[in-house]
């Protein structure tokens, strides 16, 4: 119910911003080019400093099997078959922003969320889960902006400050996220005593440079999306979640027969995109581009989709992990029985 409000308060906010535009656009009232640029996106990752839970991933760091496959498929294979789907739509009536944000979104590390909740929900390798969030958005700081350099610095024959983007990642992405562990390993208990609202304080930033960046998109009048073009991307953002993640499951469990606790975990935390990385990192990345907003799109669609299918696909899940563990059982004891037929 959390997450689907959040659903709710990103429509609140872009029909905000459409109905008053002036008021978030740069030189509007709030000043995004300050209060953003500087202000949001720091708290956001001091914010995500103090909430990581690296304290708690010694148990699983050995299981190499698991990681490497989550973190291959993240920024190499989800990547690449993205890639080749946006080659082929380049010759759709899509705009080429639209597909710029397919590609985007497509190099995000997972979130250090909804993974770990459904992952524990249905029970799955909740440990592995964590580790693998955790390590990933930590790589995402330096490969998700990699990536897309990568892919999309040479589009328009642009030189691309590539120098600018990182030094400003490292000082409003590195930095606070370093503090923010600092304080957490020094003052953990102190902080858990004050309750304060870490996610609920990230996601009112999260939905202030939304809002702030489709200000900005509305003040213009050289751009629109039409109808068909979100319809059609809102349909595909879904069809390739479910495709990612029946990939995965085939993939990990019948092929190459993980456990199913393993499977379980592979398949979320590898499908699954980072909202709260993304958004600042967008904004950073493309600051001042008249298409922000549109390249930030498939991440705001895919985002809610894979909070809303994967609480849709729980109980699924768990009467599949209970069928597995069943079989298992009866495995164990038709050996048990076999073995004590042949001592007799």
């Amino acid at each position: 119910m959390k997450n689907s409000h959040f659903v709710l308060a990103i429509l609140f906010v872009i029909i905000l911003a459409k109905l008053a535009p002036s008021i978030g656009c740069t030189g509007g009232i709030l000043r995004p080019e300050i209060t953003v640029k500087y202000l949001a996106v720091f708290i956001i990752f001091l914010n995500s400093g103090l909430t990581l839970p690296t304290e708690n991933l010694a148990g699983s760091i050995l299981q190499w099997n698991i990681h490497l496959v989550i973190q291959t498929f993240t920024f190499v294979a989800f990547p690449a078959m993205v890639v080749i789907l946006v080659m082929a739509l380049r010759y759709s009536f899509l705009n080429s922003a639209l597909l710029d944000g397919i590609t985007i979104l497509s190099t995000m590390p997972p979130p250090v969320s909804s993974a770990i909740v459904l992952t524990k929900a249905v029970g799955g390798n909740e440990g592995a889960a964590v580790f693998n969030s955790v390590l990933g958005s930590m790589l995402g700081i330096v490969i998700t902006p990699t990536l897309i350099l990568l892919l999309l610095g040479g589009n328009e024959g642009e030189d691309i400050p590539t120098n600018k983007i990182f030094q400003q990642l490292f000082m409003t992405v590195v930095v606070p996220l370093l503090i923010g562990q600092m304080i957490r390993n020094y003052s953990y208990s102190w902080l858990q005593r004050q309750n304060i609202p870490f996610p609920t304080i990230g996601q009112i930033l999260i939905l202030f440079i939304i809002y702030t960046t489709f200000c900005d998109t509305f003040s213009r009048t050289d751009f629109e999306l039409s109808a068909l073009e979100l319809t059609f991307t809102v349909i595909l953002m879904i069809s390739m979640l479910i495709f990612m993640k029946a990939l995965l499951h085939v993939f990990m469990f019948y092929i190459y027969s993980y456990p199913a606790e393993d499977a379980i975990c592979i398949m979320y935390v590898a499908s699954h995109k980072n909202l709260a990385l993304g958004i600042p990192m967008i904004e950073i990345i493309f600051e001042g581009s008249p298409v922000i907003s549109f390249l930030s799109i498939p991440l705001l669609i895919y985002n809610p989709a894979q909070i809303v299918f994967g609480a849709l696909s729980i109980g699924i899940m768990q009467s599949w992990l209970e069928r597995q563990a069943h079989k298992r059982r009866m495995l164990r004891r038709s050996e048990q029985e076999r073995s004590s037929n042949q001592r007799t």
